[in-house]
C-alpha cells in the first residue's frame, strides 16, 4: 500500500500556484504529496477504496463546492486520514448565523445583526417583529452560508423590498441583516484587515474593502497602531470555529472599536499578488504553506 504524507484536493484552477508552493516545500522536507483534481478524483477514490494508496493528511479545498470529492474525503476519514478541515467543522464555521451567535456569546464585537429564517421556511416578513432602525441605513444583506467571494451580498440595502429580493436568491438559506461598518481612516489608510490563521501561525494584512487590494502589515505598524489585538482575536475565533486554516475580516471603525465583520472564511483565496492585483501577498501565502508542512513535521514556525 502506497502512503502519501499529504493529499491536496482542489477544484479551482487558481489554486494551482498555492498547491505547487506546498508541493515544493513538502518535497524539500522529504514529504510525498499527491494533487487531486476533479479529473483524477474518481480514480484516486477507487484506489483509496481498494487500499492501493493512503494518506496521512489531506488538505481539502474541494468537497464544499464539488460533491464528487465527498466520497474521497469520507473514505480517507474512515481509514484514519486527518482532514484539513473536517467537513462537519467546515459547514459549521461557514454558517455566519451560527458564528454570529457564538461570537457574541464569547464577547467578540460584531456588527448589529438581525437573523432571518430561510425564505422557503417563512416567506413573509410579517410577524417577525423586524425593526430596521437599529441597523441604520444603508445596511448589509448577506446569506448565512452562500457567500463565497461576496456572492449574494448586498452592501447598500435600504428597504424591506431589498431584503425580500435578496432572500429569494438563496431561498433555503438564513439571512443576516447587518449594520454597515465604516473603517477609521488614518494616514491615508482604511483600517480594514484580513487575518489568516494557518496551523497555529497568525498573519495579518491590510485589506481595502473598496479595491480588494492587500498590503502586508509590518511589525512597526502593529506596534505604532496597537494592532496586536488582531492576533488575539484570531486565536479566540480559532477556539470557536476549531479550524486549522481560515481567515477573518476585522475593522477598526470610526469609534475606535475593533469589529469582526466577516466571521470565518473557511476556504481562503490563495491567489498570489504577483499574478493577480487583488491576490494575497506572496510571502504571506508562502508562510501559510510553510506552516502546513511544519505542522505535519511536528515543528513550529513561530
Amino acid at each position: 500500500m502506497k502512503f502519501y504524507h499529504l493529499g491536496l484536493a482542489a477544484d479551482w484552477e487558481y489554486d494551482s500556484d498555492f498547491l505547487q508552493m506546498i508541493e515544493e516545500k513538502a518535497r524539500a522536507s522529504g514529504l510525498e504529496t499527491l494533487a487531486i483534481w476533479p479529473e483524477s478524483v474518481e480514480d484516486i477514490s477507487s484506489r483509496l477504496r481498494e487500499q492501493q494508496i493512503g494518506f496521512h493528511y489531506i488538505l481539502d479545498r474541494a468537497s464544499l463546492s464539488s460533491p464528487e470529492f465527498n466520497d474521497l474525503i469520507w473514505l480517507a476519514q474512515k481509514q484514519g486520514t486527518i482532514i484539513f478541515d473536517p467537513p462537519e467543522k467546515v459547514h459549521r464555521a461557514a454558517d455566519k448565523a451560527t458564528m454570529h451567535l457564538e461570537f457574541i456569546s464569547q464577547g467578540i464585537l460584531t456588527p448589529y445583526t438581525i437573523i432571518l429564517p430561510p425564505f422557503e421556511q417563512n416567506a413573509s416578513l410579517e410577524g417577525l417583529g423586524l425593526d430596521l432602525s437599529a441597523v441604520g441605513h444603508p445596511f448589509v444583506i448577506k446569506p448565512a452560508s452562500f457567500t463565497g467571494g461576496g456572492m449574494g451580498v448586498i452592501k447598500d440595502g435600504s428597504s424591506l423590498e431589498d431584503i425580500q429580493r435578496a432572500r429569494q436568491e438563496f431561498p433555503l438559506d438564513k439571512y443576516l441583516i447587518q449594520e454597515k461598518i465604516e473603517p477609521k481612516i488614518l494616514d491615508g489608510r482604511r483600517f480594514w484587515f484580513r487575518v489568516f490563521f494557518s496551523w497555529g501561525l497568525i498573519q495579518a494584512a491590510w485589506w481595502n474593502d473598496e479595491t480588494h487590494i492587500y498590503k502586508e502589515l509590518t511589525r512597526e505598524e502593529i506596534t505604532n497602531y496597537n494592532l496586536q489585538v488582531l492576533f488575539n482575536l484570531a486565536e479566540k475565533i480559532q477556539r470557536i470555529c476549531e479550524l486549522n486554516f481560515f481567515s477573518t475580516e476585522i475593522v477598526l471603525d470610526k469609534k475606535n472599536r475593533l469589529i469582526v465583520v466577516d466571521y470565518v472564511n473557511e476556504i481562503c483565496d490563495m491567489r498570489l499578488q504577483s499574478r493577480h492585483d487583488d491576490g494575497v501577498p506572496d510571502r504571506l501565502v508562502e508562510r501559510i504553506a510553510e506552516s502546513l508542512i511544519a505542522f505535519i513535521r511536528g515543528e513550529k514556525l513561530w
